[in-house]
């Protein structure tokens, strides 16, 4: 904590006033920020929506968030995969992942994608996005051999792929 508030040009009391201990501090930084990522994903976003539109909607708003957002991404990736991790996922995850199941459970029972478990679904609905943030963020595509701009049209095609194959 004494370091961290002589880099930051602040007295450690200050940090004290906030956080309890250096735990503390790397829970609260980690859920605010796994909070705030999840809270953009749901903009303008209804678990009662049609399931192809609210997947894009959401691609549309993970991608958006996850591109300008690199540092905070990067931030909170160590975060939750730290010791830490647990209780971070668990306190920013809470509404958003009963938001994602009535999202989910909604579109099974319309009929509009096959039944699947969620670990399934979540794989298949959102893997690909997250690797082509992965390239794009690189600017390499597989191999690392070719460069890569996630663009618009890519996404739209692995969307459209992806509700293919989540569709009866």
């Amino acid at each position: 904590m004494n370091r961290l508030a002589k880099e930051c040009g602040i007295s450690v009391a200050t940090l004290y006033i906030y956080y309890t201990d250096k735990e503390d501090l790397i829970k609260k930084v980690g859920t605010e920020l796994g909070t705030y990522f999840f809270k953009s994903s749901l903009k303008d976003f209804s678990p009662d929506m049609p399931f192809a539109e609210g997947l894009a909607k959401q691609w549309e708003n993970r991608s958006s968030f996850m591109m300008e957002n690199t540092d905070k991404i990067a931030c909170w990736e160590i975060l939750q995969n730290s010791n830490y991790g647990e209780d971070i996922i668990k306190e920013s995850l809470a509404d958003f992942k009963v938001i994602m199941m009535q999202f989910l459970q909604g579109a099974i029972e319309r009929k509009e994608i096959v039944p699947v478990s969620k670990e399934v679904f979540w794989s298949i609905a959102y893997g690909p996005l997250y690797n082509l943030l992965r390239f794009h963020e690189k600017g390499r595509g597989l191999g690392g051999n070719t460069p890569f701009t996630l663009t618009k049209e890519v996404q739209k095609e692995t969307l459209s792929l992806i509700i293919k194959a989540l569709t009866p």
